[in-house]
């Protein structure tokens, strides 16, 4: 019997030898110590046919064998193991002394640029910026503006009712004019300040028209203020804005809160009033509308227009900023392309 275990182990160590994964290792122990069909559990059921004597010592002598054999695939089950954790280790090592991965940083959006371009200039000029709420009442919007009752403006086809009627109080803003008021009625003469903001009108989406976009105000309310007083504000704004050579024009027009009211032009930024793609042509580009306060506007909010007047003007920023960059299509500043977007950065 000493002879048979002497082969066993043999025959193991040679097995063990050739065992190179830790799939081998786990199937050695099967195949020798596996409570069912292991070749010592096999050799240990034999004992019972042995004498007393033998069945002593050969049952030490598997014993021993089988001692052996579970430590000896421990031991190499414990090496595999160990070789895996030092392959996953080594694949999430970290060094250290490396420079970090630079973190891909958001940018301002192109409107906002603009805004804030626009905003620095004002200041610039001694104005205050002004902001105020984007849903307002039909004094804001309309009344304290001077917009008559039956005007196109008031219609539930060109604003939006917050209970789709017009009959409701609330209104999203259609003018960034409604913060005149607002500071009209917090500060006292004289005053100077620009209102940027969204927003709301009811226009069908195209490549020049948003139902959402934004505005900038400027108001100015003192003793003497005229005519001439906004003429040089607005060229000088223009100029600090597009260059010192830009030209202004106005045109005589007509809106509610200011009396004489006017349409700003300036000559183009691109052909300087050559004419090109950009200003079509002309070599002027339109700015946006402008005028005297009206005085019902200054009654309305308690100045005395005897004693005080002042001037008002505005622009559209969506399509001064898709002619400043070029762009066909303004509702490309709305759709949130990351791949058009990362070109402002």
């Amino acid at each position: 019997m000493s002879d048979r275990i002497t082969q066993l182990r043999t025959d193991f160590e040679r097995e063990l030898s050739a065992a190179t994964a830790e799939a081998d290792a786990t199937a050695l122990r099967d195949r020798w110590v596996g409570r069912k069909g292991g070749l010592l559990t096999a050799e240990m059921k034999t004992l019972g046919k042995l004498s007393p004597e033998e069945r002593k010592t050969t049952g030490a002598e598997l014993n021993e064998l089988k001692n052996y054999v579970e430590s000896a695939i421990e031991t190499l089950l414990g090496e595999f193991a160990a070789k895996r954790e030092a392959e996953q280790l080594a694949k999430e090592r970290i060094d250290v002394t490396l420079p970090g991965r630079r973190v891909q940083a958001g940018h301002l959006h192109p409107i906002t640029l603009l805004r804030q371009k626009i905003e620095d200039i004002f200041v610039s000029m001694g104005y205050e910026i002004e902001d105020g709420p984007e849903i307002e009442t039909h004094f804001y919007n309309f009344e304290a503006l001077n917009i008559p009752e039956n005007h196109p403006a008031r219609s539930p086809q060109d604003t939006f009712y917050l209970a789709g009627e017009r009959t409701t109080e609330l209104a999203l803003r259609s003018q960034t004019s409604t913060m005149q008021i607002h500071a009209m009625q917090k500060r006292t003469p004289p005053l100077r300040v620009a209102a940027p903001g969204r927003v709301f009108r009811r226009d069908t989406p195209d490549a020049t028209h948003n139902p959402m976009f934004y505005q900038v105000e400027g108001l100015l309310i003192d003793r003497g203020i005229t005519l001439g007083d906004l003429k040089g504000t607005v060229e000088e704004f223009v100029r600090r804005l597009f260059g010192p050579d830009t030209k202004t024009r106005f045109r005589p027009s007509y809106f509610p809160f200011v009396e004489p009211g006017a349409e700003i032009d300036y000559t183009c930024f691109k052909c300087g009033g050559s004419g090109c793609r950009v200003c079509k042509g002309s070599g002027w580009i339109e700015m946006g509308g402008s005028g005297m306060v009206h005085p019902n506007v200054l009654r309305v909010v308690g100045i005395d227009p005897e004693e005080f007047t002042g001037f008002a003007f505005g622009l559209g920023l969506d399509r001064l900023c898709a002619l400043m960059y070029g762009l066909d299509d303004i509702r490309l500043l709305y759709e949130n392309d990351v791949r058009f977007l990362e070109q402002f950065r």
